[in-house]
């Protein structure tokens, strides 16, 4: 077979098999067009080989699907066509009428594994999810982090079980009704481990992100690495879709013909047309512009969704009362109406957070479900001091009204792991580098940031101490206290009420109407549904002419027995639609929750 490598940079090339006899020589590799290498070469599945560049030490392969000893050392080959998949039926879930999943992989379970999530599939098909999204991946410096440090994008870190089984975990979901999203991250290299630069200019010269150098778009070579990727995973490994992180991050050149998401969403188009199964791309970007999700016939790039954090801070600010950094303007009691109805709240109006106007309105024909959105996620529960879950402030009622707000919202809902049961756990911000001056220096920026922000440093955990790791997992046991499958039965049923009605998937805008009553209350809109919210320290009677409650959490509903007036507790939420046929609650969708006294 051929072996190649881009490596411009590179005078001499030569391919090291660790299979070779002692003392045999390196394998000349041929220069070719545009700073490539090849050579023939037939490696037995898992031996592992790496690229020698002038002189200097043995490398990973930049293309390497495996890194059994991490990313400094040798790659092992990996032979993907040995893999017997049992997914030939699969034909894909679209994303509309969906529900997201985000989960760790080193955290949803005590073992850290994708085998070991295996084995919470059931857990999350009975829920009502129907696309997994892990986060990163691929392979990094260290035992465990978020993910987002990663230098090897095209390998599975090796302890959550390599990709061998990653192929396992997207079969059994696969198997088990459900699609998998995986987050991925091109828009910078993790600080340790990242060989690429050695091998051609990965890295734009004076232009840095963020996290680090930015990453060289202007370079074919190195658009055509990033293709590859996201190819590799939605066909080699049968993966439903791809998150794209921070796409605000992707710097390119004013002169290039075709913006890089644009390039990927054409072949992935192509892609999902070939297999016969939806294939979604879906953008984290802070940018509030519908460019995103735009067709390309009508100058967007036409990505399948995008995720919206202005539903997140409207709600988050309604439930808590926080208003500092970037959820002052969200104090505004408008704020939840207005990204019920138009998905942005910042539309091209100031953000005092950032000192200018921002964003663009989102077009009514975009339908909603282009819209992710959600009340938690890993960045805004890991990105807070320390890394406390809404369950860790709110009260039992309020983590009740979250739910709602939640599953009945315009857009395409997604859950972190254990928000659908409150979870006590943190999931805080966690590293493990092995360089005490990469640890270090973590550490205090760490630190730092928060100090800017006001908050106190004494409550940010060091992000290297293996406990803040630990910490961060999930405890399933939780799951047999009563509190904790209350508010589960409610995710379910909200779930399922979901699927019942179609009122609460219905992506047209202009059935999305809200109105803020004043004093913490807010009667939204989905067509002939309604969700009432009493956030207020007092109850609110609401008349119900000729309509029901599809489900409540409140038991103050009289409604029930004589068709009276609706009675939402303080703290309390429900869900009302057009009257049935006998005047009474269904028992779709309501029938396995009940609400506390």
């Amino acid at each position: 077979m051929t072996i190649e490598v881009w490596a411009p940079r590179a005078a001499r090339v030569r391919l090291r098999l660790a299979g070779l006899p002692d003392g045999a020589a390196d394998i000349e590799m041929t220069p070719r067009d545009a700073g490539w290498w090849t050579t023939l070469a037939t490696p037995d599945p898992g031996e592992e080989y790496g690229f020698v560049l002038d002189d200097g030490e043995v490398r990973p392969d930049p293309r390497s699907r495996r890194q059994p000893r991490g990313v400094h050392d040798l790659s092992a080959w990996d032979d993907a066509a040995s893999f017997v998949w049992s997914d030939a039926a699969w034909t894909g879930r679209q994303l509309a009428g969906g529900l997201i999943y985000e989960l760790h992989v080193g955290t949803f379970t005590r073992e850290g594994t994708l085998d070991a999530a295996i084995g919470r599939l059931p857990h999350l098909v009975e829920l009502g999810v129907t696309h997994v999204e892990l986060l990163p991946v691929n392979g990094f410096n260290g035992t465990h982090n978020w993910g987002y440090d990663g230098v090897l994008w095209y390998t599975v870190q090796e302890d959550y079980g390599g990709p061998e089984a990653y192929r396992r975990f997207v079969d059994a979901a696969h198997g088990a009704g459900l699609a998998v999203v995986q987050d991925v991250v091109y828009n910078h290299l993790g600080p340790s481990g990242n060989y690429l630069p050695e091998f051609g200019p990965y890295l734009r010269d004076g232009q840095s992100t963020t996290w680090g150098s930015s990453i060289d778009l202007d370079q074919r070579a190195v658009r055509d690495y990033i293709i590859d990727n996201a190819l590799m995973w939605l066909g080699e490994m049968h993966v439903d879709g791809l998150r794209l992180d921070a796409v605000h991050a992707l710097h390119e050149s004013a002169s290039s013909p075709v913006h890089i998401l644009q390039e990927i969403a054409e072949r992935v188009d192509a892609l999902s047309a070939h297999v016969g199964r939806p294939l979604s791309l879906i953008a984290e970007s802070d940018l509030n512009d519908p460019i995103m999700i735009l067709p390309r016939e009508a100058g967007g790039y036409g990505l399948t969704a995008q995720w919206v954090d202005d539903w997140h801070h409207a709600v988050h600010v309604a439930l808590t009362g926080e208003t500092e950094g970037y959820y002052a303007d969200f104090a505004d009691p408008q704020a939840l109406p207005k990204t019920w109805t138009g998905g942005f709240y910042h539309d091209g109006t100031f953000s005092s957070f950032r000192g200018r106007e921002w964003g663009a309105p989102l077009p009514a024909a975009v339908p909603s479900w282009r819209l992710v959105t959600f009340a938690q996620d890993h960045d805004q529960i890991g990105n807070r001091a320390a890394g406390d879950r809404l369950s860790q402030s709110l009260t039992p009622a309020r983590l009740e009204v979250a739910a709602v707000l939640t599953m009945t919202a315009p857009g395409t809902p997604m859950l972190f792991m254990g928000e659908e049961w409150g979870a006590c756990t943190p999931w805080q911000f966690f590293t493990s580098h092995p360089e005490p001056e990469l640890a270090a220096a973590t550490r205090e920026g760490r630190k730092a940031e928060f100090a800017r922000m006001g908050w106190d440093e004494s409550l940010v955990p060091d992000p290297n101490d293996p406990g803040t790791f630990e910490r961060s997992k999930l405890d399933w046991s939780e799951l047999d206290e009563p509190a904790h499958a209350r508010l589960l039965s409610l995710y379910r049923a909200l779930a399922r009420l979901r699927r019942d009605h179609a009122e609460l998937t219905d992506p047209d805008h202009r059935g999305h109407a809200a109105e803020s009553v004043g004093d913490g209350r807010w009667i939204l809109h989905r067509d002939t549904a309604s969700v009432y919210v009493n956030l207020s320290p007092e109850p609110w009677t609401v008349d119900l002419t000729d309509r029901e409650v599809w489900l409540a959490t409140t038991t103050a509903h009289e409604h029930l027995v004589d068709a009276g007036p609706l009675v939402l507790s303080a703290d309390s939420a429900a869900v009302v639609g057009a009257r049935g046929g006998d005047g009474l609650v269904p028992t779709r969708g309501h029938a396995v929750y009940t609400p506390a006294d």
